[in-house]
């Protein structure tokens, strides 16, 4: 799907590495800049996690250096000019990257916006501060452009817009509603790998919601299904399409595939429990070999084997534990798929693994000092 781009104007650039000595108690300092290079050379670097602070008083991007042989370490925070609750979201996907990872989107849960920067050479630049069309945006997910996010406060809905360098208008008529007028509690938004589908999952009414997304970027065949197990939350695709969601109570994750040009997920892997507890956020590898479920009640992180047909195998119920007590939410796999990384909010901790070739977790350390209520995790 390609859509027509405008020259951007030169903006603010906010620095990645701007922390200089004495990062607690202290932002860093913010400097303009702009280098046309970054539109060429493919404008964003790699090897960061991106955390959004969820703060009442003024929502951040706190941006966290990867590291091979130890913890991350924050690098900057960046205001996104929106606010937020202050409490966990209960979503997944409340920090999001464009598939080229050019852009950041981050939902501003209390001021009903969305804020989307360029991932620069140099730092984030905020492009855009948008209305999200509705109460309390969660969760937010891109492809090739086409960008919607889940406003899941009042009735719940999801509204579509088009990133056109970082600025984004809303699509007319593009707007999604759920199962129900009220109480669904949904908890994400997010695009099939081939962006031909949309999902949204139910918690309280234990459903998948999807829709077939047209040529456009409008939707149609607006598609109910229950859930394998109840309270669908956190899900995921695969590269082949297969759609792993995970269910709270039962502490499971289930597997679907689509047929062609259907918004009806079929299951293949029905409630699969890890023996833990919550499971509530679901990340795979980008090969989709490897699916990992944090598990809200236990601290921990499962895993599981996703063959070819998308049928799911638990490798381990207990493969790694993020800390006594320190929970376990929203959880990312870096790009290349040898790092995995799992917000701990009551640690206020991001807990980082190293993933072997055969699914195993080994711990590379923690980071601390988020504020209570962090939301959202990606990895460039």
């Amino acid at each position: 799907m390609t859509f027509n781009i405008r020259r951007r104007q030169v903006a603010r650039l906010i620095p990645l590495a701007a922390l200089a000595a004495g990062l607690a108690g202290a932002s860093p300092s913010a400097f303009a800049h702009h280098d046309d290079d970054d539109d060429h050379d493919g404008g964003y670097r790699s090897g960061k996690l991106f955390l959004s602070s969820n703060a009442p008083a003024g929502n951040e991007v706190l941006v966290y250096e990867r590291s091979n042989a130890g913890a991350a370490t924050l690098s900057a925070r960046v205001a996104t000019q929106g606010t937020g609750t202050g409490a966990g979201l209960g979503s997944q996907g409340a920090v999001t990257l464009s598939r080229n990872g050019r852009h950041l989107f981050v939902v501003n849960a209390a001021s009903n916006t969305l804020s989307t920067f360029a991932v620069r050479r140099h730092g984030l630049e905020l492009r855009s501060v948008v209305d999200s069309g509705g109460l309390t945006p969660t969760s937010v997910a891109e492809h090739d452009g086409l960008v919607y996010v889940l406003n899941a406060g009042g009735s719940g809905h999801i509204s579509g817009f088009r990133n056109q360098r970082g600025t984004l208008t809303a699509l007319s008529g593009a707007t999604g509603t759920l199962s129900a007028s009220t109480g669904t509690a949904p908890a994400q938004v997010g695009f099939s790998d081939d962006g031909d589908v949309l999902v949204v999952s139910e918690r309280n009414t234990n459903v998948l919601t999807s829709f077939l997304v047209r040529r456009d970027g409008r939707l149609e065949q607006k598609t109910v299904t229950a859930s394998s197990g109840a309270v669908p939350f956190g899900f995921a695709f695969t590269k082949r399409d297969t759609l792993v969601v995970s269910e709270a109570p039962g502490s499971a994750a289930s597997s679907y595939r689509f047929a062609e040009r259907s918004a009806r997920p079929q299951v293949v892997t029905p409630s699969l429990a890890n023996g833990q507890g919550a499971a509530c956020w679901i990340a795979v590898t980008p090969d989709g070999r490897l699916a990992f479920s944090a598990n809200a009640g236990t601290s921990n992180v499962s895993s599981y084997g996703v063959s070819r047909s998308g049928a799911l195998t638990l490798l381990a119920g207990a493969a790694a534990s993020t800390g006594a007590n320190a929970g376990a939410l929203d959880l990312v796999v870096s790009p290349d798929g040898r790092q995995l990384a799992v917000l701990a909010p009551r640690g206020l901790q991001v807990v980082s693994f190293a993933i072997a070739a055969n699914g195993n977790l080994l711990p590379l350390g923690a980071v601390g000092g988020m504020p209570a209520g962090s939301a959202g995790l990606a990895a460039n």
